[in-house]
C-alpha cells in the first residue's frame, strides 16, 4: 500500500527554503525494515528527492541505474560520511504530483517487503522504479480502450495459468508484455502471445511485427485468443487486477512483481474511475505456431521489408484448439 502522501510533502515544504550551494538538506521518514529512508531537496535547484540507504549491499553502477520522464536515480552522500544511498529525485521538468505519487507507491512498496532483507528491499525498489519509467515512456495517461482490452485478455490469460498450477513467482515473471517482451508471455522455452477481442464477427488477431509470430528462437509458440463482451455481470479491468492481487497476497514477491508489471503495462488505481466497461471472458482459444499457420516472419517476406502488422482471423487458421491446458502440456509446465 502507498505511503499518504502528506509523509513527504510535509517534509519537502520544510525544506524549501533556506539553503544555499550544493549539497542535501533531508528528513528521516519511516525507514523500511533496514533500509533508512529520507525526504530530501537536492540544491542547487531545490529538487525534491527520497533517499534510500543500502549500507550492506551492492549497489548497481551509476550508468545501468533507471532514469526516466521526470526523475532520475543517482548514487548519493548526503551526509558525507560515505555511506551508500540512492536518490529518487524529480527533474525539473517532471510532474510535482505525479513525482509525489511514484516517491509515495515506491516507499510502500518498500514496505511491503521490508522484513525480506537489504537485498530484496534493492531489487524492489529498482524494479518499481523502473515499473515506473515505463509508465511514464507510455505518457503517464489512462489506457485507451484498445489497450484496456489488450491488457485485460493478458490478466484473464495469467488467471488461468495459475489457476492451473504454475508456481505464482514463476507466471508472473513470464508475463513480458507490459515490459515490450515479443511475446506477451515466456515459458520455459516457448512463449504465448495474447490477443483479445470485442468482435462479434470473426475472431480477429492483431499481429504487430513480424517476430511475434516467429517460433525460431522460442518454441513451442502458441497464440491465445481471449474473446470478451460486455455484460453487467462482467468485471471492470480494476475488479480484475484486484482479485489478481488477492490471489497472491500470500506470495508477497509474486504480488509484488504483479503490481511492478501493471504498472508498467499504464495501469494505476488513480484512473480506477475511468475503467467502468465490465467484461466477461466466453472464450480462450490457444492454436499452436506451426508450419502452416498463417503468419509474416522476418524469414518468410521478401527481402527489403523490415516490419509489418497484419490481421489473422482466429475462425479461418488452421490447427485445433489446445486450450490453455494443452499449451502448458506442450511446455512442460503441468
Amino acid at each position: 500500500m502507498a505511503r499518504p502522501i502528506e509523509e513527504f510533502a510535509l517534509a519537502w515544504d520544510s525544506l524549501s527554503e533556506g539553503s544555499e550551494g550544493e549539497g542535501w538538506r533531508s528528513i528521516a521518514v519511516k525507514s523500511a525494515g533496514s533500509c533508512a529512508l529520507m525526504a530530501a531537496r537536492r540544491f542547487p535547484g531545490n529538487a525534491e528527492a527520497l533517499l534510500a540507504e543500502f549500507s550492506s549491499v551492492r549497489v548497481p553502477p551509476a550508468e545501468t541505474l533507471p532514469e526516466g520522464f521526470g526523475f532520475q536515480v543517482s548514487r548519493a552522500d548526503p551526509h558525507g560520511d560515505g555511506k551508500v544511498w540512492l536518490a529518487l529525485t524529480r527533474k525539473e521538468s517532471g510532474s510535482i504530483e505525479l513525482f509525489a505519487e511514484m516517491v509515495c507507491d515506491v516507499a510502500g512498496a518498500l514496505d511491503a517487503v521490508s522484513t525480506a532483507g537489504e537485498e530484496r528491499i534493492l531489487q524492489t525498489f529498482l524494479s518499481r522504479v523502473r515499473s515506473w519509467q515505463e509508465f511514464m515512456r507510455k505518457d503517464g495517461m489512462a489506457l485507451s480502450p484498445e489497450s484496456e482490452i489488450g491488457l485485460i485478455g493478458e490478466l484473464f490469460f495469467l488467471d488461468s495459468i495459475l489457476n492451473l498450477g504454475v508456481p505464482a513467482q514463476m507466471a508472473v515473471d513470464a508475463w513480458l508484455g507490459p515490459l515490450g517482451g515479443i511475446q506477451d508471455f515466456e515459458l520455459e522455452a516457448g512463449a504465448v502471445e495474447i490477443k483479445a477481442t470485442l468482435s462479434s464477427s470473426g475472431f480477429p488477431a492483431k499481429i504487430g511485427s513480424l517476430e511475434q509470430l516467429d517460433d525460431s528462437v522460442r518454441r513451442p509458440l502458441f497464440l491465445a485468443g481471449a474473446r470478451l463482451v460486455l455484460r453487467e455481470s462482467g468485471k471492470t479491468l480494476s475488479e480484475i487486477a484486484g482479485a489478481l492481487k488477492e490471489k497472491l497476497v500470500r506470495e508477497i514477491g509474486a504480488q509484488s512483481t504483479f503490481i511492478d508489471k501493471l504498472l508498467a503495462a499504464g495501469y494505476r488505481d488513480a484512473h480506477i474511475d475511468r475503467y467502468k466497461r465490465r467484461f466477461l471472458l466466453v472464450e480462450m482459444r490457444v492454436l499452436e505456431v506451426v508450419e502452416g499457420f498463417p503468419r509474416l516472419t522476418p524469414g518468410s517476406v521478401p527481402g527489403g521489408i523490415r516490419a509489418a502488422s497484419y490481421e489473422i482471423d482466429f475462425d479461418r487458421a488452421p490447427g485445433a484448439d489446445v486450450g490453455v491446458t494443452g499449451a502448458l502440456n506442450k511446455l512442460g509446465l503441468i
